[in-house]
């Protein structure tokens, strides 16, 4: 089960050298309390750089809990496609979107769409991003049940055109 009410932030850092554990100079921004549209002011763009650089923008922990659901997404969606989009980071394989990344303030959503036909259903249901997607919250890497959410990605990426075309 998930355990999302660590208070503890930022146990440990996690570093993906592909993604830079270093922020670039300049592109820092302040992460909003909750979701009420765009999590962060990132340009929408298609392809693995603009997602990774996004990354690459999050403080810590954010930082670290999205690198560690962004290699866990490559390591179990063969063909994943990645895009920016709203201000978090979007996954898809086929002709959908499956789920979608983005860093808030204290914590890291993980946000499936179709999210209620998954099996256990994911916990939160945010608001303003349609009646069927549900997700968790991730305060910090501990938080991370990576067997669950590799399950959750694999569902969902299941289903044919989840989440519509990508272009």
């Amino acid at each position: 089960m998930l355990s999302m009410t660590s208070g503890e932030m930022g146990k440990r850092e996690v570093q993906n050298p592909g993604l830079g554990s270093e922020e670039p100079a300049g592109s820092a921004f302040t992460l909003p309390e909750a979701m009420t549209g765009k999590a962060s002011p990132a340009k929408a763009a298609v392809g693995d750089k603009p997602v990774f650089a996004y990354i690459a923008s999050l403080p810590q922990p954010q930082r670290g809990v999205a690198e560690r659901l962004d290699a866990l997404a490559a390591k179990t969606l063969p063909n994943l496609q990645r895009s920016v989009k709203w201000g978090m980071s979007y996954y898809g394989v086929g002709d959908g979107w499956c789920f979608c990344c983005g860093g808030f303030a204290g914590h890291v959503k993980l946000m499936f769409i179709n999210g209620a036909a998954l099996e256990p259903v994911p916990p939160v249901t945010p608001m303003g991003m349609g009646k069927s997607t549900r997700g968790v919250e991730l305060e910090s890497v501990d938080d991370i049940d990576e067997r669950q959410i590799a399950a959750w990605m694999t569902q969902v990426a299941s289903a044919p055109g989840v989440g519509g075309k990508k272009h």
